[in-house]
């Protein structure tokens, strides 16, 4: 437990600011500019560092303090060396609005805030906090709107962070470190890339976007201002290759999402005009009318469903019939076939089975020409009256 005295502040100094010998203690502490207070498991800064108060460098780290000691009397700092300690909370910070490098790397920080008032800030690191297992480091949207004009320098290295879309908003970050993080996403990381133009320096190793495919070639075409990648420096020569390599395959990617494009609207276009071919088809939802026939209709199934006393076409089933019959009649004959007869009803069918020569060719038939059976001729009989079997038919008895 060492808490901080005007002796030990004395011993702080540096060779060149040695308090003289007419010179007072508040004198003397009041012309101090920069106070080496390193590893001295300091937990305790106490109200005596209020009487330097045109201090501007301020070195703390590798100590035990547990929280930003109050520095009110301290306006004139701009620099603050905080890391290596135990402080879980960024506070106190108001009161220096000239602050521009603030380090508080390896501390228990699990929340940045407190900096919304700091817009002189130029650099920042908050980097490898000791945070619990699963947890990452968060940013105060406020204080990151307080800071995003002047920050120049952001370190969130091994703070488990998996997006940096929450610092979109730095424009004015020129070198960015977060090494050992969890960033995979090589879209999220583009989208930040473009809107901060002019980053100069960034370091990514340790992550796992770092094993992606050509993942250097594509950190350079994103980040156009880019110089030095995970500490090795980008030749212009290898800069302008990967931006024609890059604008080359937009190109072609281009051409063949146009090809495509033409392709699709063909198809739909030759899909239209098939469909245009087919017959229209029934929408259930509209009312037909009797005058139209939608879709495909058998001959005078319309007129038999308006008028039934009317009946004009064949039923199905006779349609069919006749399809088949057509389908395998033969080609008629010069000759004329005589056509079976069938009454509604009959008694008594006879049926004669003689088989009729053809009729002998005339003289403007091919006499080669092959000779034609007439077909088994049925003929049915409707007789009137009880027949026996020893009657004899006369033409009486025959109904027409």
């Amino acid at each position: 437990m060492v808490k901080l005295t005007l002796d030990l502040i004395a011993r702080g100094t540096s060779g060149y600011t040695k308090k003289k010998r007419d010179e007072s203690m508040q004198q003397y502490l009041k012309r101090l500019t920069h106070l080496y207070l390193e590893d001295r498991s300091i937990d305790d800064v106490g109200d005596d560092i209020g009487m330097c108060r045109n201090l501007t460098v301020l070195y703390l780290y590798d100590n035990q303090l547990n929280r930003i000691p109050s520095l009110h009397h301290n306006m004139n700092l701009t620099m603050l060396y905080l890391q290596n300690n135990d402080i879980c909370k960024v506070e106190n910070l108001a009161p220096l609005t000239r602050l521009q490098k603030l380090y508080l790397g390896g501390n228990c920080i699990t929340v940045l805030e407190g900096l919304d008032k700091m817009d002189k800030l130029q650099e920042l690191h908050v980097e490898n906090q000791r945070l619990p297992p699963g947890e990452k480091l968060l940013f105060d949207p406020r204080s990151l709107r307080g800071i995003a004009l002047s920050l120049q320098v952001l370190n969130v290295s091994g703070n488990g962070l998996d997006s940096i879309r929450d610092m979109i908003g730095l424009r004015n970050v020129s070198q960015f470190m977060a090494n050992d993080n969890e960033l995979s996403d090589m879209k999220d990381l583009a989208h930040n890339f473009g809107n901060w133009p002019v980053l100069w320096r960034l370091e990514l190793m340790g992550n796992p976007v770092c094993h992606k495919a050509k993942y250097r070639d594509r950190i350079i075409v994103m980040a156009k201002t880019l110089e030095v990648l995970d500490g090795k420096e980008i030749t212009e020569t290898s800069r302008q290759f990967l931006r024609k390599w890059h604008a080359n395959k937009e190109t072609q990617k281009k051409k063949r999402d146009e090809i495509y494009q033409r392709s699709a609207y063909t198809d739909l276009g030759d899909g239209h005009q098939r469909s245009s071919e087919l017959p229209p088809v029934k929408d259930p939802t509209r009312p037909v009318k009797s005058s139209q026939i939608p879709g495909y209709m058998m001959p005078g199934f319309e007129a038999r469903r308006s008028a039934k006393k009317h009946r004009s076409g064949l039923p199905r089933k006779q349609f069919d019939e006749l399809l088949a019959r057509t389908a395998t009649m033969e080609p008629p004959s010069r000759e004329k076939q005589p056509t079976p007869v069938k009454a509604k009803s009959g008694v008594l069918r006879s049926k004669q089975a003689d088989e009729f020569a053809t009729l002998p060719p005339s003289s403007s038939t091919v006499a080669s020409a092959p000779l034609r059976r007439r077909p088994l001729m049925s003929m049915t009989f409707e007789l009137s009256g009880n027949l026996d079997s020893t009657q004899h038919i006369h033409s009486g008895m025959i109904i027409h």
